[in-house]
């Protein structure tokens, strides 16, 4: 009976990269020959993919454009700013001064506790530095950048100097790994359909048309789409980006998280009815 030890992971893939590829095609030949092989899982293949493909690819590929960015504004109320912390559920914002080209700094949304604890509380004074980069910089550079200096949001700006978007480290990641879940995403798996404290509907975009259709009552066809989000992209004919929406159903369902390969959360609210309807 031989008792070898068998080799590792780490040996069997040595062994079958002892080759050196020549070009980066050559490589994920090999990569994908390796998966074939049940050397590597799916996860590992799909992560070293994305990791070689993010090499690739500029912030402008993964940024949320200038139209899209959920700003505070330094003049408002703090109440104001809560709320809307709130509705839109990130973490941190750009704060801007008299308009999305005079960003200030970084508002962390958990900095506003000291506020409501009634600690002494000045909204310019709780700003962290903004960094700005280049719509040009490239991913893995940007990643470096982020992991190096700590922060998680950089300003993007165009060739003139104009504010072109934002980034975010998990924009950055979710090239790698997919979707990341944060502590605003739904906590568990089943958890599709959330009724926020606005009255407003947050649907994961792999709810399927079926439990769709009993939650909202409505009679979308499941026969060329099986999720809701397939539903509102075959709409729009295209990947809609982050704040789009349609109006289906009397319903409105806007694209509250996506990024440059899928849609991730949804915003649903029904629409009022008109009046000769509600008579």
């Amino acid at each position: 009976m031989d008792s070898s030890p068998k080799p590792s992971l780490l040996e069997r893939l040595s062994a079958l990269l002892s080759r050196e590829p020549e070009d980066r095609d050559e490589l994920l030949a090999l990569l994908h020959s390796a998966f074939d092989r049940n050397l590597i899982d799916a996860d590992a293949l799909t992560i070293i993919e994305g990791a070689l493909q993010m090499s690739d690819m500029q912030v402008r590929d993964v940024m949320v454009p200038r139209a899209q960015m959920d700003c505070v504004h330094l003049d408002d109320p703090i109440d104001t700013i809560a709320n809307f912390a709130i509705d839109t559920a990130h973490s941190r914002f750009p704060a801007i001064g008299d308009g999305k080209d005079d960003v200030v700094g970084i508002l962390l949304a958990k900095d506003l506790l000291r506020y409501f604890a009634g600690r002494e509380f000045d909204l310019r004074d709780m700003l962290r530095p903004a960094v700005f980069v280049p719509e040009s910089k490239r991913l893995n550079v940007l990643l470096r950048e982020f992991r190096v200096s700590r922060n998680h949001m950089a300003i993007v700006v165009d060739e003139y100097g104009g504010v072109a978007g934002l980034v975010t480290i998990e924009d950055v990641l979710e090239q790698i790994v997919g979707d990341i879940e944060d502590e605003y995403d739904f906590d568990e798996v089943g958890d599709n359909i959330r009724l926020d404290h606005s009255g407003r509907y947050r649907v994961k975009a792999t709810t399927e048309i079926e439990d769709f259709n009993e939650a909202f009552a409505t009679h979308f066809s499941d026969e060329e789409y099986d999720t809701v989000g397939g539903l509102v992209i075959r709409h729009f004919g295209r990947l809609p980006k982050r704040g789009e929406a349609v109006e289906l159903e009397g319903l409105k369902i806007q694209v509250l998280r996506a990024d440059s390969r899928r849609v991730y959360t949804l915003i649903v609210e029904r629409l009022p009815q008109p009046l000769s309807e509600q008579a």
